[in-house]
């Protein structure tokens, strides 16, 4: 995997979102959004991951950054979950850097969009075994959750972020919701936003993201 683009915040860093990018976009995809949130949480370090670029099923074989390849859409998204779960080991990789150099695990935050959300969910509520300060997923889907999991006591308090559009015609709104409602289920303290906008990021989300993340950070 590429070098992360890392934004320092103009204080000590105390704090840091690890924040992944769709399927076919890059790791500056997010910087002005995060370097806007910097300026509510200037002792926040945002970590912004690259996908490693190969092909998609999806895409005719095309190669473009991805966390994992699509071999189909429909009727539900099946995935290579290796490619997830290397893709996992990345963010776990980097949050342990991150507790290495001094910041504490419930003072990390996982973010991603689209491809990147259904990374970060497996991720944070799936596969990484200690602390979290929480989850943000934004127009994106649980591949990975299913009926018959059940979530460890100690994920009911990883508090979740889950946010859509209404148009969204890449990740359909149910598709987030289901990811929601999975998480709700199990005790989870997760909100749910919607907004009137496609697959893309709005000013009013971005506001609804500074407020939450404030309350944690």
């Amino acid at each position: 995997m590429s070098q992360p683009l890392l934004l320092e915040p103009t204080q000590a860093a105390d704090a840091c979102v690890i924040w992944l990018h769709g399927l076919g976009a890059d790791r500056y995809d997010f910087e002005p959004v995060a370097r806007m949130l910097q300026r509510i949480l200037p002792s926040t370090r945002f970590i912004l991951p690259q996908a490693p670029t190969r092909p998609v099923t999806v895409f005719n074989g095309m190669p473009v950054p991805s966390w994992y390849d699509i071999k189909a859409m429909a009727p539900a998204r099946a995935i290579d979950e290796a490619q997830l779960e290397a893709s996992a080991d990345s963010v776990i990789a980097l949050v342990e850097e991150q507790i290495a150099q001094g910041i504490a695990a419930q003072r990390i935050i996982l973010a991603g969009f689209s491809q990147g959300g259904a990374v970060v969910l497996h991720t944070g509520y799936l596969r990484w075994q200690g602390e979290l300060g929480g989850v943000m997923a934004l127009s994106t889907y649980g591949p990975t959750f299913s009926s018959e999991i059940q979530l460890p006591e100690a994920k009911k308090h990883l508090p979740a972020l889950c946010l859509h559009g209404t148009y969204d015609d890449v990740v359909a709104p149910d598709m987030g919701r289901a990811a929601h409602d999975f998480l709700h289920a199990r005790g989870v303290a997760v909100q749910w936003h919607d907004y009137p906008m496609a697959h893309e990021v709005s000013n009013e989300e971005i506001g609804d993201i500074g407020a939450w993340l404030r309350e944690r950070l």
